[in-house]
C-alpha cells in the first residue's frame, strides 16, 4: 500500500521548520519510520543550484525552473520510492511554497502566474495527503527573520503579503488536504497541535493497512 506525503508549508519565519525538527525528534512519530526530507533539497546538484540563485540575482523564470527541476529530482530520487515502500514522507516545504512564492515573483511576467506553475507541476508531481499551513502575518515574519540574521531577497513584508494571500487561495480550492495552523501562538502550542495531528493521521493510516 502506498505511503502517505505530509507537507508543511508557509511563509518565512512562520516556525515550520522548527516543527519538523521536533516532528523529526518525536518518538512517537519516528515509531512509524517516515522519511523527513525538504525543499530545496539539501547536498545535491539541483538543491545547490537553487540555493545560490537565492542568493543572486538569478532571472525569475530561471529560478522556477531551477527549483521545478529539483522537485523533480527530489520526486524520482527519494519521495516516489519512498511511498511506493510503504513509507510515510515528511517535507519541510514541497510544491505548494513553489505556486505560492513564484506565483508572486512572477506576477509582472506572466498571466495568473498561480495558475501557470500549477500547470507546469500536473501530470508528473504528487499531491500531498495532508498539508500543514502555518499562517503569520508578515510583519511578525519579517521580525522573526531579522532576529535570525541576514534576510534573504524574499523576506520583505509586501512579498510574503502576497505569498501568504496565495497560500490561503490554495486552502481554499483544496479545504480538505490543508489543515491551518497559527503560527503567531507560543511555539509548545503550536508544535503539540501539529504532533498530535501528525499522529492522529498516522495511526490513521497504519489502521487501514492493517
Amino acid at each position: 500500500m502506498r505511503g502517505k506525503l505530509i507537507t508543511l508549508e508557509g511563509i518565512d519565519g512562520s516556525g515550520k521548520s522548527t516543527v519538523a525538527k521536533k516532528l523529526q525528534e518525536n518518538p512517537e512519530i519516528r515509531a512509524f519510520e517516515p522519511v523527513f526530507t525538504r525543499e530545496p533539497t539539501r547536498g545535491t546538484f539541483t538543491g545547490t543550484a537553487v540555493e545560490k540563485s537565492i542568493q543572486s540575482d538569478t532571472d525569475q523564470l530561471a529560478e522556477l525552473f531551477l527549483f521545478t527541476a529539483d522537485h523533480a529530482e527530489h520526486l524520482a530520487k527519494l519521495v516516489k520510492p519512498a511511498l511506493e515502500n510503504g513509507k510515510s514522507v515528511i517535507s519541510d516545504r514541497y510544491s505548494d511554497s513553489r505556486y505560492a512564492y513564484q506565483g508572486v515573483t512572477l506576477k509582472n511576467r506572466l498571466d495568473n502566474p498561480l495558475e501557470w506553475v500549477k500547470n507546469l507541476h500536473r501530470g508528473w508531481t504528487i499531491v500531498p495527503d495532508l498539508t500543514f499551513l502555518f499562517d503569520i502575518s508578515p510583519e511578525i515574519s519579517v521580525e522573526r527573520c531579522g532576529r535570525r540574521g541576514a534576510q534573504s531577497k524574499f523576506e520583505k513584508i509586501e512579498f510574503l503579503r502576497g505569498v501568504r494571500e496565495l497560500f490561503l487561495r490554495l486552502v481554499e480550492e483544496d479545504p480538505e488536504r490543508f489543515i491551518v495552523i497559527d503560527a503567531s501562538q507560543p511555539p509548545e502550542g503550536m508544535e503539540k497541535e501539529v504532533m498530535e495531528k501528525v499522529l492522529e493521521f498516522l495511526h490513521r493510516n497504519s489502521r487501514n493497512k492493517a
